[in-house]
């Protein structure tokens, strides 16, 4: 359910939006999301940019117009030129490069500054890449962490991804295998749970109907292949539901859930590739990443840099849309609700999601 923006305490929301990597399809994808004016009636923009990477972006557009303007508001996006004599360094097109992933982490700290001075809502940022951004520096194991460390937030977190209205969290992230058993205890299954219900309830769902995943085959066969489920996982459930509020139902066997998808907002999966699979599959085009759990709603495409089409002027702006639109939804919910999410109740549920599968897989 879209949130009407012009009801968010007096305000619209205000986003910022970076280029993401400049070798990739970034700036063309920021170029084509802003030329669209029904994007500047939903939000005040920021472009954490300057003029020169978004005249550069708008011509690979094929020309498309960026309606600029002195004021944030519906007649154009602000350009947040640096505005000084220091040259960029040349990055190449289509390339990995220390300098392209310096020049996407710059861009992101002044986006992350803008958040801890008050001036922004929102951070949406073009699609990264790893390997650039490792060569400059960036040493956490993913850009939530560094989102995280530059805030100085603590809290629990958890990568959101998001198709065809389908959202998932996990209960443990870009970790080896070794170490997800390990990860999976009564509190981290709550407070997976606990974030997604909210991250749902932002988007604009008044009951979010939640399942979440086994981490062992067959759900553990009553233990006989891992007792993570009886001993961790059903109490995270239940711990979760005692809130009064949550609709979550599980733990559920891994290998069928998504097949029954549709009777659902959300599921919790115990680690990585148990969710990204199943929604990699469901579609790569058209996804979206969200940094859940930070002070600040943070979105981006799913998808890459895109390297092999850099320049054509083809690259689909369908994913950054959905980063942007369900940015904007969590942060006029936030606005508009003062609150009023943390005084939800039993009474605010809808009815409890449907039964689980009644066949698992046979082996």
């Amino acid at each position: 359910m879209a949130i009407d923006t012009s009801i968010a305490v007096g305000r619209r929301p205000r986003v910022a939006l970076t280029l993401g990597d400049p070798a990739g399809i970034g700036p063309e994808l920021a170029a084509k999301l802003v030329s669209d004016p029904e994007n500047l009636k939903k939000a005040d923009i920021f472009i954490v940019a300057d003029i020169d990477e978004v005249q550069a972006g708008s011509i690979v557009a094929g020309g498309l117009k960026v309606p600029i303007s002195e004021v944030a508001g519906v007649s154009g996006v602000q350009i947040m030129d640096e505005r000084t004599n220091v040259r960029k360094p040349v990055i190449p097109r289509a390339q990995i490069s220390k300098e392209a992933g310096e020049r996407s982490m710059h861009q992101l700290r002044r986006a992350l500054n803008m958040v801890l001075e008050g001036d922004i809502d929102a951070i949406v940022f073009a699609p990264l890449n790893k390997s650039s951004l490792k060569l400059a520096g960036m040493n956490e194991e993913d850009e939530l962490r560094w989102f995280a460390k530059h805030l100085n937030y603590e809290g629990t977190t958890s990568e959101i991804n998001i198709i065809d209205g389908l959202w998932t969290a996990r209960v443990t992230s870009h970790v080896g295998v070794e170490q997800v058993a390990t990860m999976v205890t009564k509190e981290t299954v709550k407070n997976a749970i606990v974030l997604l219900d909210r991250l749902l309830w932002e988007s604009g769902i008044e009951s979010p109907r939640l399942a979440v995943c086994a981490l062992n085959p067959h759900n553990g066969e009553n233990g006989s292949f891992g007792r993570q489920e009886i001993e961790y996982i059903i109490p995270g459930i239940e711990a979760a539901r005692g809130t009064g509020y949550i609709n979550v139902e599980g733990s559920y066997p891994s290998d069928t859930i998504f097949l029954r998808r549709a009777y659902y907002d959300g599921i919790v999966t115990m680690y990585h590739d148990q969710g990204q699979i199943a929604m990699k599959l469901l579609g790569f085009d058209g996804g979206v990443t969200v940094q859940g759990g930070l002070p600040v709603v943070i979105a981006t495409p799913a998808h890459g840099t895109a390297f092999d089409i850099v320049g054509k002027g083809i690259a689909n702006v369908g994913s950054i849309q959905k980063a942007f639109d369900i940015a904007v939804s969590m942060v006029a919910r936030r606005l508009s609700s003062n609150g009023a999410q943390s005084e939800r109740t039993k009474s605010t549920m809808v009815a409890s999601v449907p039964p689980p599968p009644t066949k698992t897989s046979c082996c």
